[in-house]
């Protein structure tokens, strides 16, 4: 038995889904009957789709924790000429924030919460329990690696893995771009300044719902924050009954959740234009 796939066997044991690879930290391409996905693919995690192709094809998709699999004549060949394991850290319940060089270590230290970290060639991963969507260059040197990805398996680490934090799920989102540089209005009172769908306790009742909504965030903040004054808006926006101290009490919960004025005026402008306000 090949070391690698003593250590592919070691790993499914442990409930952490491994996959081999060649030279140049690739996964091993797929077989003639799946090239250019012609067999359907595996597009996510879940649902692995139409293909139960007996090789390790489909790169990160390719990944198991059933021995059965690994160890089969149809994995042979690949551990035979395996350069390396990967793992799907998302399919193991991880997700690992890849630091590629000293200045993203040095930023990780200053901004994320300790946790287990590995060693690799020019940089370090940093493991986090828990999984989340996947994305590369979140920030210079920095990939998050989690959900429908692949990693390096390069050692358990050191250090006791931590809860994933917040901070961590924050890097993949994005704030809404601003539209154009705007100081916060209010829509001009309309029929006499009531809403004329709803009593004034609606009105009350939602913004309170909105700054609870806000307040509640326990992930992706600025999308909460913008999802939040959009549906105030859709609601209130036209009829002229929302008052600079409705748009004060959600700015103020927005900033109690880390957001910053310009932030609050930029999700708000945003909102608006979207509306056509």
């Amino acid at each position: 038995m090949s070391e690698h796939l003593h250590t592919a066997l070691s790993l499914a044991a442990r409930g952490v889904p491994p996959l081999p690879l060649r030279a140049g930290k690739m996964p091993f391409s797929n077989c003639p009957a799946c090239a250019k996905n012609a067999c359907g693919g595996r597009p996510n995690m879940k649902t692995p789709g139409p293909c139960a192709c007996p090789y390790p094809c489909h790169g990160w998709a390719a990944a198991t924790t059933a021995p059965e699999v690994i160890n089969s004549p149809t994995w042979a060949r690949a551990w035979r000429e395996a350069a390396g394991v990967a793992y799907h850290p998302g399919g193991a319940g991880i997700t690992v924030v890849d630091l590629d060089n000293p200045a993203a270590i040095t930023w990780a230290h200053k901004t994320l919460p300790a946790t287990r970290i590995v060693p690799t060639t020019r940089g370090e991963h940093w493991l986090y329990q828990g999984a989340m969507p996947s994305s590369n260059a979140v920030r210079p040197g920095v990939d998050v690696k989690s959900l429908m990805a692949y990693a390096r398996w390069l050692g358990p680490g050191t250090g006791t893995i931590t809860t994933l934090p917040d901070v961590v799920r924050a890097l993949i989102v994005k704030a809404p771009a601003p539209v154009r540089p705007a100081t916060v209005t209010v829509p001009a009172p309309a029929r006499g300044g009531k809403c004329p769908h709803r009593t004034p306790t609606y009105l009350d009742r939602g913004i309170a719902m909105a700054e609870q909504r806000i307040t509640g965030a326990r992930e992706a903040v600025h999308a909460t924050v913008y999802r939040t004054f959009l549906a105030v808006l859709s609601t209130h926006g036209r009829c002229g009954c929302l008052t600079e101290a409705h748009t004060a009490r959600l700015f103020s919960a927005a900033q109690a959740k880390g957001e910053s004025p310009r932030h609050c005026t930029d999700a708000w402008t945003n909102a608006r234009t979207t509306l056509g306000l």
